[in-house]
């Protein structure tokens, strides 16, 4: 049973603290990356003990392309951890990431369609 410290139960928190630690405290990745944009891992190799969890877990689930949304949900880790750590990962050669498209900053019908539909069947 998971001890509570001021409202939060103790496993939450620490794995709160462990997500600020594993970003560097950052919430935002140092390029832009879309919630929706597609990731694949840049190696068939899998990552040794010198990488951290996330950044294995990653790379294993990217061995079939996921949205950067997609890696956060099934990896239960916030979408601004996941977009930074993705970011990093490619900073890094670790994996590939193909942003959407966009004409003139707007986003795309299609896509925003598409997004609705899949939001719809959770």
């Amino acid at each position: 049973m998971a001890s509570w410290h001021d409202g939060e139960p103790e496993q939450e928190r620490s794995s709160l603290v462990r997500m600020y630690a594993v970003t560097g405290g950052r919430t935002a990745p140092r390029t832009g990356l879309a919630m929706e944009a597609l990731v694949s891992s840049a190696t068939s190799a899998q990552l040794g003990m010198t990488y951290t969890r996330e950044y294995r877990a990653i790379s294993e689930l990217c061995r079939q392309v996921r949205s950067v949304a997609e890696v956060s949900a099934l990896l239960a880790i916030p979408l601004g951890v996941a977009r930074v750590l993705v970011a990093d990962m490619e900073a890094e050669g670790l994996v590939r990431v193909y942003q959407p498209q966009l004409e003139a900053g707007l986003p795309d019908r299609r896509l925003l369609e598409r997004v609705l539909s899949g939001l719809r069947r959770l």
